[in-house]
């Protein structure tokens, strides 16, 4: 897709991501790779129901916009683009505030990665990230050692929300929203009763059914 494709895509997001519930008023953010070292995001400060394809900005992997604009890119560009620079088979990400998936980060909590086929097959482990104040190169640094070496495709953010990526957008996108259904399924299971874990070879068999083997990343020097 070319950029302004992308553009109505991630608007497109946007709203179903608010409609669903997943973010309110200006919560949340986005981004996709155009090139190499091209990424639009979203704007700060709009309403996710409201934005538009003509709001996002284009920066470069150093945060630069690319071109001019009167909007400034997400708050939250610094955790974006830790990610896109750590990660090179990442091509999208987004980050909300799903209520259920958040309900675990804000009591110190992962999301058990046994028990839901959907969850293992399609989101993966999913790791608690240390609090890292928001809106603040901090936050990015946090993720940092969750990118190197793991397959791990989302992330929980101690009480703040949840991050997911994707080689395409609508990929970070399934994931967000499968990550916050699989967490009310369990927690509805845990009012139930004790859930019931699956066996550590039928776990096994669900993640080698993941996406094929990344490209390693080349050490520096």
């Amino acid at each position: 897709m070319n950029a302004s494709a992308v553009a109505r895509r991630m608007a497109l997001c946007c709203r179903q991501l608010a409609a669903r519930g997943l973010v309110a008023g200006r919560d949340g953010n986005l981004s996709v790779r155009l090139a190499a070292e091209r990424v639009l995001v979203t704007p700060s400060g709009f309403i996710k129901s409201l934005v538009t394809a003509a709001d996002m900005v284009e920066v470069d992997l150093d945060g630069k916009r690319l071109r001019r604009s009167s909007r400034k890119p997400t708050s939250e560009l610094d955790l974006h683009l830790q990610i896109l620079r750590h990660r090179p088979d990442v091509q999208a990400v987004v980050h909300a505030h799903p209520p259920m998936a958040t309900g675990f980060a804000v009591a110190g909590q992962e999301i058990p990665g046994n028990l839901l086929p959907e969850l293992i097959f399609v989101v993966g482990r999913v790791p608690l990230v240390p609090f890292g104040m928001p809106g603040t190169p901090e936050l990015g640094e946090r993720v940092i050692p969750y990118l190197q070496g793991t397959d791990c495709d989302a992330l929980l953010l101690a009480n703040h929300g949840a991050v997911t990526m994707g080689r395409t957008l609508d990929e970070a996108w399934i994931r967000m929203e499968s990550l916050e259904h699989a967490a009310r399924i369990i927690a509805a299971a845990r009012d139930i009763g004790e859930p019931r874990p699956l066996s550590a070879q039928a776990v096994e068999k669900l993640l080698a059914l993941r996406a094929p083997p990344r490209p390693q990343r080349e050490k520096d020097g």
